[in-house]
């Protein structure tokens, strides 16, 4: 590290990094500048991004109409608390978030980051039964390979087997994880349970097409509407967590509209201001809301952080919208998918690979087994001047939106030549 700046070098023995064994971790790469889809290092290599820091900078890095904002409502008024005073931003953007989304979802309650909003969201479900005189419902049903969130009620609707959290099982309340309705069997196991115990039941939480963090495992539209249909048969609520495949990721706006479902609870983060400042939303319907609506103040949400509806936040979330709305993003989704299909495809027939898969700007190429040095797999990567975070037996690539050919073809073809060289 004799090269590496000052602030790194005397800041690593007080910081302590995410998903990170101190001890034995190599130190991080040093980055001190951002543009379009590349970091610069303080040693003055550029890395193309293949993940778009953990999939929020749909935009690219540094997007004028996205900063402009920002300076903007700076110079106006950066935040103020959001109990008993308002702001045009947030209440602007609640608006607007009322409008794209499908159905009745049109009450947006603003947090700073996605384990919160979920956990807002779970809040949400369980008091709705209570608001509505029915006592014994607090179990949150949710699904094998997911993952909600690092806190400790999301940690507790993770998967509790293959999930990052299973050394807390002592610590977390239990909620009930089942297989996703993918077959006849699971959907009868599903529809099983909830015959039994869905009086016990707030809502069923899962990710729409996408369970990212478990895996980067996919499943089809039709899943979902087997939940909506068992969530309307046993009169229990569904959860919609978006913080991933929201906003473009999987090809369409939300990923609940591909499925033609509309969920009870949506949760959005991560691309909601395009990876500029920390934002999140759970967004209910207006039945859910209704159970809140009341004379009785005990009736209402008792939940409030700090930063709520943070005024610079919002501010870049509709800036962020605009592009949406003015620059071919969806298009541009779809031009990444077919690329990713092609590009990724040569994958399937290296020894190592177990299989390749793409939806929307999503690709992944899934290892049989772990790599034996994962940190020197990352090194590697680094060398082909990319900057990709394998997990696990995942290798994937969730890029910004507006990458264009020759950087994405460069982040494929590192993955086609780390892959070729890992044994079967």
């Amino acid at each position: 590290m004799s090269d590496a700046p000052g602030w790194l070098t005397e800041g690593l023995g007080h910081i302590w990094l995410p998903y990170t064994q101190m001890r034995t971790a190599g130190p991080p790469l040093p980055v001190t500048a951002t543009s379009g889809t590349r970091l610069r290092l303080a040693d003055g290599r550029e890395l193309v991004d293949g993940i778009a820091s953990w999939w929020t900078a749909c935009h690219g890095y540094n997007h004028p109409h996205l900063l402009a904002a920002l300076q903007a409502q700076a110079e106006a008024m950066p935040h103020v608390m959001f109990g008993g005073l308002g702001h045009e931003p947030a209440y602007r953007l609640a608006t607007r978030l009322a409008g794209m989304l499908p159905g009745d979802l049109t009450r947006v309650f603003l947090a700073e980051s996605g384990s919160v909003s979920v956990e807002v969201a779970m809040k949400m479900a369980v008091q709705y039964w209570l608001n509505k005189g029915e006592r014994g419902r607090y179990k949150i049903l949710a699904f094998t390979g997911g993952y909600h969130g690092d806190t400790i009620a999301t940690m507790a609707v993770c998967d509790p087997e293959e999930g990052m959290h299973a050394k807390f099982r002592g610590l977390l309340p239990e909620h009930p994880v089942l297989p996703l309705p993918r077959d006849a069997e699971s959907l009868e196991t599903l529809d099983q349970f909830l015959a039994q115990q869905g009086h016990r039941i707030a809502a069923m939480l899962v990710e729409p097409l996408v369970q990212g963090a478990g895996g980067m495992l996919f499943h089809d539209a039709v899943v979902l509407r087997r939940l909506r249909e068992l969530a309307d048969r046993y009169g229990i609520l569904l959860i919609f967590d978006e913080i991933f495949t929201g906003f473009g990721r999987t090809g369409t706006m939300f990923a609940c509209e591909a499925a033609g479902v509309v969920p009870d609870i949506v949760t959005l983060s991560k691309a909601l201001t395009g990876g500029v400042l920390p934002l999140s939303a759970a967004i209910a319907s207006a039945r859910v809301f209704d159970a809140f609506w009341s004379e009785d103040p005990n009736a209402a949400l008792m939940h409030g952080p700090t930063y709520m509806g943070h005024a610079l936040a919002c501010a870049v979330a509709n800036a962020s919208l605009d592009l949406f709305e003015t620059e071919p993003r969806l298009q541009q989704v779809a031009a990444i998918s077919a690329a990713l299909h092609q590009g990724l495809e040569p994958c399937r027939a290296m020894p190592a690979v177990a299989d390749v898969r793409v939806l929307g700007a999503i690709g992944v190429v899934e290892l049989k087994q772990a790599p034996a040095d994962l940190r020197g797999l990352k090194e590697k990567l680094v060398e082909q001047g990319v900057w990709i975070r394998p997990f696990g037996r995942i290798l994937y690539l969730t890029p910004s939106f507006t990458i264009g050919e020759e950087d994405l073809e460069r982040l494929m073809a590192a993955i086609r030549t780390v892959t070729a060289g890992l044994p079967g």
